[in-house]
């Protein structure tokens, strides 16, 4: 319950059930004392560039789950785009947030 020791991190995808399921969790959360750090909004079709009309019109769709993370849910987010490969590793998360490993 220390936000000093810890940081809750609630991650969802840009869709109404997932998204109701976080924000239930967060409830959840709240009541026993705990405020989660932040949200992240992972797998997003919206932060990824394309001229597919499927894509395009899921990436439309999920906006409105956006907006209500945004505005309703968390005082601090972070969408992640739908990449081709996972983020697995200190180096790819740590280019995934713009920075550069330092080596020692």
């Amino acid at each position: 319950q220390d936000p000093k020791q810890t940081r809750i991190l609630l991650v969802t995808v840009a869709e109404t059930t997932p998204v109701l399921e976080a924000a239930s969790l967060q409830a959840d959360l709240r009541r026993a004392g705990i405020e989660p750090w932040a949200w992240v909004i992972n797998e997003s079709v919206a932060a990824t560039p394309t001229r597919s009309p499927l894509l395009r019109q899921r990436a439309h769709n999920e906006l409105r789950e956006v907006e209500a993370v945004a505005t309703r849910h968390a005082s601090r987010y972070a969408l992640v785009p739908l990449l081709r490969d996972e983020p697995i590793g200190e180096e790819r998360l740590l280019e995934l947030a713009g920075r550069t490993l330092a080596r020692v």
